[in-house]
């Protein structure tokens, strides 16, 4: 198989993750892609394949006189809850020339690329779209195809000489579990690298610092008839939690370096309201500041009601790998080394969101992210470069020699 085969035999599968099971993983259909992806490793030559417990596949290229660090690649196989990936009706455009490309005209749906301005850079490129009712699912089997074909290309170039090379593909990335049941011990890596991103000159280091933060609002329902000075609702009170906070730190106004507090759900009735949101910066000093602001309107909001309306619960979801990282920084030199060498301008670039690497780095396995070529993630809108995946193998053969 060559690797658009790969890619395209890999998001043929629907592995969506469900943020509200409780299951692990947290949808049993991502095990499928799993076993297919042992089989397949065990084809190459990769005997210690295996799907573990908790649905993570883990392997080892083994090593063939190579001397230099053991180092490991992963990327995530489930597609995010955001849009379907059943059914998935992949398109091709050879030799991108720069145009709109439609999607679907039934639904009025195309790639312009006025809008999606990622596009200009791929004339030339041969690239995959969706047939805009689904998402692509190159989130993140880009990332899974091309370390398959790494692993599919040094079996059969045992010339390139290495050391053992670990690989692992995890679930529910999407849904910010994919690192909870990660056996750093068992994979036994000095670092690692995602595969899991973009534009494959940008490398990524710096992640948010991530929280979620549950906003429970209990009201007094009385009969609207009777309300007057009895009646609190909780649908007015959680509006009034929205308008409170910064109006400049929501996500629509933000990029870069910025953080913001978005609100992604949102249900209720005059009794109990309930607000669900991710908090996010790239400075923990400034994420600290985000999170006292939900902490100071609660308690307003409590005192001007006079007792115990709102339940605030909030968690950390991980943390910037960049203070790790920055204490390993041969990692980026080795790959930016690497990308050189192949002529590819590299430039680090702050991850707006978060990665496995993310909670890797911090339970010992430094794991900055490379990119795959894909661009639009998590919609109809999705694509990706096929010319791109075929350089981030590139990438990373460079980085295994010796």
């Amino acid at each position: 198989m060559n690797i658009e085969e790969r890619f395209l035999k890999y998001v043929s599968f629907d592995t969506q993750s469900d943020e509200y099971s409780d299951t692990t993983p947290s949808t049993f259909k991502q095990l499928e892609l799993g076993k297919e992806l042992v089989k397949e490793m065990l084809e190459i030559g990769i005997d210690d394949a295996h799907l573990d417990e908790f649905g993570i596949v883990y392997g080892t290229i083994k090593g063939n006189g190579g001397t230099g660090d053991v180092i490991g690649f992963i990327a995530h196989m489930d597609t995010s809850p955001d849009a379907s990936g059943m059914n998935i009706k992949p398109q091709k455009v050879t030799n991108y020339d720069g145009s709109i490309i439609k999607l679907n005209d039934a639904l009025n749906l195309s790639l312009d690329p006025e809008e999606f301005t990622s596009l200009k850079k791929m004339i030339g490129h041969d690239l995959i779209t969706t047939d805009g009712t689904t998402l692509l699912g190159a989130d993140d089997k880009a990332g899974v195809a091309i370390i398959m074909d790494l692993a599919d290309y040094l079996y059969h170039h045992p010339e390139i000489k290495h050391n053992d090379i670990k690989i692992a593909f995890t679930p529910d990335e999407e849904v910010g579990r994919g690192a909870d049941n990660f056996n750093v011990e068992k994979f036994n890596a000095k670092y690692a690298y995602t595969l899991d991103g973009g534009d494959i000159c940008e490398y990524n280091y710096e992640n948010f610092n991530a929280y979620s933060a549950n906003v429970k609002i209990t009201g007094k329902s009385i009969h609207p008839g009777n309300a007057k000075d009895k009646m609190v609702s909780a649908i007015n009170v959680a509006i009034e939690f929205e308008n409170m906070l910064p109006a400049q730190q929501k996500a629509y106004f933000t990029d870069g370096y910025d953080g913001f507090n978005h609100i992604h759900h949102l249900e209720g009735n005059c009794e109990e309201a309930t607000l669900e949101y991710i908090i996010r910066n790239h400075n923990l000093s400034l994420a600290k500041k985000q999170i006292n602001d939900f902490k100071r309107i609660k308690k307003y909001l409590d005192e001007k009601y006079g007792y115990e309306l709102i339940n605030l619960e909030i968690n950390e979801s991980y943390l910037n790998m960049a203070e790790i990282i920055k204490d390993n920084y041969y990692i980026i030199e080795k790959l930016e080394k690497a990308m050189k060498k192949l002529g590819i301008e590299a430039y680090a670039s702050p991850i707006r969101g978060g990665t496995d690497g993310a909670r890797l780095t911090y339970m010992g396995l430094p794991c900055p992210n490379i990119g795959t070529g894909g661009d639009n993630f998590h919609g109809p809108f999705e694509f990706v470069s096929l010319t791109m995946m075929k350089q981030s193998v590139e990438i990373l053969k460079e980085l295994v020699k010796e």
